[in-house]
């Protein structure tokens, strides 16, 4: 009997442990997503106008540049704190 909850315990936490790695696995994929940008109307005659289409959207992260500013922020001299 008591091996009976012994493994009915461990099927239970591994079913718990299989539902959160697939709950975490699909909200780490909705955070990655970009939304496709809007295209109306305004948008189409811009593009036929100027041949190239501009939004307010963001744009994606440069991370090279990202690297470069930390390792500037990480390089610069830090003064010593007053003793009072």
């Amino acid at each position: 009997m008591l091996s009976v909850f012994w493994l009915l315990f461990w099927a239970g936490l591994l079913a718990l442990l299989v539902a959160a790695g697939v709950s975490l696995r699909a909200r780490l994929r909705r955070g990655m997503e970009q939304p496709a940008p809007r295209v109306d109307d305004d948008a189409i005659r811009a593009i036929l106008s100027t041949g190239r289409l501009a939004t307010d959207e963001d744009e994606p992260l440069d991370l090279r540049e990202i690297d470069d500013e930390e390792r500037r922020f990480w390089s610069e001299s830090w003064e010593d704190p007053d003793e009072w």
